[in-house]
């Protein structure tokens, strides 16, 4: 059972976002690439990051408080 669970898995995160890319992209703007073809940069990851650091932390404090109270209680 555990082998079908992960093939699952394994299909639904690696093989499916495959299928969702674009098939026909649309042109780049006009004013694109004026000195030659730059890489994409300063995109806005602030908030996300954010977000990320503020879940890591509160995951991080209720483990050590189920330590502790698992601690306390023995």
């Amino acid at each position: 059972m555990k082998k079908y669970i992960l093939t699952i898995i394994t299909v639904i995160f690696f093989i499916l976002p495959f299928q969702s890319y674009s098939q026909g992209a649309p042109p780049p703007p006009g004013q694109h690439g004026q000195s030659g073809n730059q890489a994409a940069g300063n995109a806005p990851i602030g908030s996300g990051l954010i977000l990320l650091l503020g879940f890591g932390i509160a995951y991080g404090g209720k483990k050590v408080y189920n330590i502790k109270k698992k601690g306390l209680e023995n």
